[in-house]
């Protein structure tokens, strides 16, 4: 089997941990593992199965002889160093929204779209928004069986989704506010302990921020079905870990709520948790939380449309959403050398 040079960017981040994790576990072919990160975080250690791996500066690091570069380490960064890498013979496959609407750049979600990524002339394949990627697992099936006209979904966003900041700041705020402390915001506009946010990403001038109009531009490129409508609204919840999702779609044929759930049972990357009683469905933290797939129950007929489907979707954003999706993004491009 082929082996390959292999460089995360964004090492020592949640994400670029997650993606070691993943890279050993799945056992990808390695025949040499580079850590990257800052000039501040250069010099330390991370792990890598069961070895541990010198972190080395991004900025003074030849990318010449990496087969693969998984980039997770922000727009910036990945705007100024993707090219490099790609330009150097490296497929990147980056994680921030950098490249995502670029027409010369495909936006692979690996069980949805894998076909997309053989089309790559920039060398540089585009991950997804988390809760994108996770709406459109359980989406795309349905997609391909019955067409979808019209998606509506409030996404329930944890705050491991703004970064390890966030997740300090909730882990503070809960412990002052249990000890009767104020709870002062740093990382969000107002409060998060004890309180939801309908707040994710810059305003726009429509009204909608940048994180709700992710959900329209991503998932038209992805299922490539530019007359899909999309109408999103992001919450920021005060969970650590785990986005959830209620959806409500239209599909241009109908579709009944048992077909839903057999087509999905057997769709790839998916866990149905769907039965009508307490405890029978999906939540972050008995579900999602560490783990692969993407779990969908509450599935049922909309009342209000004849062509209706409600769904529940909830997935790990960091593992799934981010870390994992890459890794099979790399995979695939493992196979094609195969």
């Amino acid at each position: 089997m082929k082996q390959f040079k292999v460089a995360v960017v964004g090492a020592t981040g949640a994400v670029g941990e997650t993606m070691l994790s993943v890279l050993a576990e799945r056992k990808f072919p390695v025949s040499e593992l580079v850590a990257l990160a800052s000039e501040r975080s250069a010099g330390g250690e991370v792990a890598f199965g069961d070895d541990e791996v010198l972190v080395r500066d991004l900025a003074t690091f030849d990318p010449a002889g990496v087969d693969i570069a998984l980039f997770s380490a922000g727009g910036d960064v990945s705007k100024q160093y993707a090219p490099k890498f790609a330009a150097a013979g490296a497929v990147v496959i980056d994680n921030s929204s950098a490249f995502r609407r670029d027409d010369d750049v495909p936006l692979v979600v690996a069980e949805v779209n894998p076909q997309a990524l053989r089309n790559r002339p920039r060398g540089i394949i585009a991950n997804p928004n988390c809760s994108t990627m996770q709406m459109l697992v359980a989406l795309g099936p349905i997609h391909r069986a019955v067409g979808i006209e019209r998606i509506n979904v409030a996404t329930y966003q944890s705050v491991s989704g703004t970064g390890r900041r966030a997740l300090e700041e909730l882990g503070r705020q809960t412990a002052g506010l249990l000890n009767f402390q104020s709870a002062e915001p740093e990382v969000y506009p107002v409060q998060i302990a004890f309180n939801v946010i309908p707040h994710g990403g810059d305003f726009l001038d429509n009204g909608y921020t940048s994180e709700e109009m992710k959900r329209v531009w991503e998932t038209r490129k992805i299922l490539g079905d530019d007359t899909i409508g999309v109408n999103a609204t992001v919450v920021r919840v005060p969970v650590f870990y785990g986005h959830s999702e209620a959806v409500a779609i239209e599909t241009r044929d109908k579709l009944g709520a048992a077909d839903a759930r057999e087509l999905l049972r057997t769709a790839p990357g998916i866990e149905l948790v769907d039965e009508p009683r307490a405890g029978g469905y999906p939540t972050p933290v008995t579900h999602a939380s560490g783990r692969d797939p993407v779990y969908v129950g509450r599935i049922r007929e909309d009342l209000s449309h004849p062509r209706g489907l409600n769904l529940w979707i909830v997935a790990d954003n960091i593992r799934k959403g981010a870390a994992l999706n890459a890794v099979q993004i790399a995979e695939l491009i493992a196979a094609e050398a195969a």
